[in-house]
């Protein structure tokens, strides 16, 4: 068999595991998976390598660094991808449904509470306060995100070690100005920056001048080899794939009513490389100013749920689908959005060791990836600015003091955000 191809999709033992395993499973990992990536990861890997021993420990570890090279929710395609290697198809499906609905079903009963045209004015502070704390949760996320970007582009041989690092830190700079300024046009600046490393590291390769063997070869001074995102990552390390979708997002002329729903989700569901929070100033753009879907306090609220609820962060684009068409808006955003997830898997799983043995890849991914950590923070401005009242400042400040000076988690710092936007209601202040 071919060293590109995935070996056979069955667990380590005789048996096949049953379908009916595989829903519940992977259901209640939908059910009890606060926290993000992480928690999904360490859940998974828990299941199918520790307790069930399903999978070997390089298979999964392999599965999961391949799943962080493509577009959309990495920890989703690494659910999808797992029941694919015991089950095949039928189990990929029935596995990935069971991880999402969950946390859809959740998302959409808070969405009915906090988008009512009239919510209780608790409701109101809760969603005023959780919201307040978003902005701190986009700059912490990208800071933890740093480190490993960085070790990715000076892992190299001096001179290349410099001039690779400048090109990180502009990179970083270009992918926050772009968040913070021209949100819809995001995309465009993340492909830009991750052909530019394509281009940066092939040149040398047809310079006229100097002995041929100074250029770099596979695994050269110049050349990333077939390495891939740590095993624990979930961050920006994406695939190339991205280089053609990204630009279509802004390619297709806005359209309003289920349309542009659909469109919305296929955006996140395509070209969230990086984390949900790179697509977030694109989707507030759409959902606040193009289609007048929701209010800026709104959007800040969405956000926050996808943070405290089960499941996928990218459940967000389903809040902004509720918002704009019903429950049958958010259901449609949810499947247009994770359907690439299933497609990538299911079309494209046996080849995941030849996508992440390309140096074009790993180039794209050493330019993309400092761009969407600088998005991701940039991020926190527009967020920032759409805080309508005073005491939400505080709110801000204190939760980017427990996630950044204290380094405790999201989902309780937009849970006591949402505590202490009660309060301030229950003192009298504005929460509308």
């Amino acid at each position: 068999m071919p060293d590109h191809v995935v070996r056979e999709q069955r667990p380590t033992g005789s048996q096949p595991v049953p379908l009916t395993t595989i829903a519940r499973e992977w259901g209640r990992i939908g059910c009890v998976g606060f926290g993000g990536p992480p928690a999904h990861i360490a859940l998974l890997r828990k299941l199918c390598v520790a307790d069930r021993e399903w999978l070997p420990p390089d298979d999964f570890e392999d599965g999961l660094a391949a799943c962080n090279l493509l577009p959309g929710p990495a920890s989703t395609q690494l659910a999808i991808f797992c029941a694919w290697r015991l089950r095949g198809p039928a189990g990929a499906i029935l596995g990935g449904v069971c991880f999402i609905v969950p946390g859809l079903v959740i998302i959409l009963g808070l969405a009915a509470l906090f988008l009512a045209p009239r919510p209780p004015g608790w409701i109101a502070g809760a969603a005023a306060g959780s919201g307040a704390a978003v902005p701190a949760v986009a700059v912490a996320a990208a800071l933890g995100l740093i480190p490993a970007s960085w070790r990715r582009a000076a892992g190299r041989s001096n001179p290349a070690a410099r001039a690779a690092q400048g090109r990180w830190v502009a990179y970083l700079v270009a992918g926050g100005v772009a968040a913070a300024t021209v949100g819809p046009w995001l995309v465009i600046v993340l492909a830009a920056c991750g052909l530019a490393e394509v281009s940066a590291r092939t040149w040398p390769r047809f310079r006229p001048h100097g002995p041929a063997s100074s250029g770099p070869g596979p695994h050269g001074p110049e050349s990333p080899g077939p390495e891939s995102p740590g095993p624990g990552t979930s961050g920006p390390e994406r695939s190339g794939l991205g280089a053609v979708l990204l630009p279509l997002a802004v390619a297709v002329p806005a359209a309003g009513g289920l349309l542009a729903v659909a469109w919305e989700g296929l955006k996140v569901g395509a070209l969230s490389y990086g984390g949900g929070f790179v697509i977030i100033p694109l989707m507030q753009h759409d959902a606040v100013h193009t289609y007048h879907w929701m209010t800026a306090g709104q959007f800040l609220s969405a956000v926050a749920l996808g943070q405290v609820t089960p499941g996928p962060v990218v459940q967000t684009v389903a809040v902004v689908g509720y918002a704009a068409a019903g429950v049958g808006g958010g259901l449609l955003a949810a499947l247009v959005a994770f359907t690439p997830s299933f497609l990538f898997v299911l079309g494209g799983g046996r080849y995941f060791d030849r996508i992440r043995a390309s140096a074009a890849v790993q180039a794209f991914l050493t330019g993309a990836g400092p761009a969407a950590i600088g998005a991701i923070a940039g991020a926190a401005l527009p967020l920032a600015l759409a805080l309508a009242h005073l005491w939400q400042v505080g709110v801000l400040a204190l939760a980017a003091a427990w996630l950044l000076g204290v380094r405790r988690g999201v989902v309780s710092a937009i849970v006591g955000a949402a505590g202490l936007g009660m309060l301030a209601f229950a003192a009298g202040a504005p929460v509308g």
